[in-house]
């Protein structure tokens, strides 16, 4: 059984419907169909830090959180691992309370 070997086509993410979209392509087949991983927040972040005692004043003030982690959790843009691992110190959750996995899609 031949394994097939995927290649990050597009390092940037792409933002569709509050879902967060990333592109891969086989590597034998560079014009062939794109996988596409979606991943989304499942709760609102900002909204459960601010109700363990988190404002987003006191994430930048004690340095848990910068501005540019905050805007991105807002506008639905993933965020480093390190920065996930902090929020679920914070919550005191795993990051499968955070975010969800959708099911590759396959597009032509």
């Amino acid at each position: 059984m031949q394994s097939v070997h995927l290649t990050i086509v597009y390092i940037y993410d792409i933002i569709y419907n509050g879902i967060i979209k990333f592109i891969f392509m086989p590597n034998n087949n560079l014009e062939g169909e794109m996988y596409i991983m979606a991943i989304k927040y499942k709760i609102d972040i900002i909204a459960e830090l601010k109700s363990a005692g988190y404002s987003t004043y006191k994430l930048r003030k004690d340095k848990l959180l910068g501005e540019a982690t905050i805007q991105k959790i807002r506008n639905n843009e993933t965020i480093s691992w390190e920065n996930i691992s902090i929020i679920c110190k914070l919550l005191n959750c795993q990051p499968g309370d955070l975010v969800a996995y959708s099911p590759n899609e396959l597009q032509s």
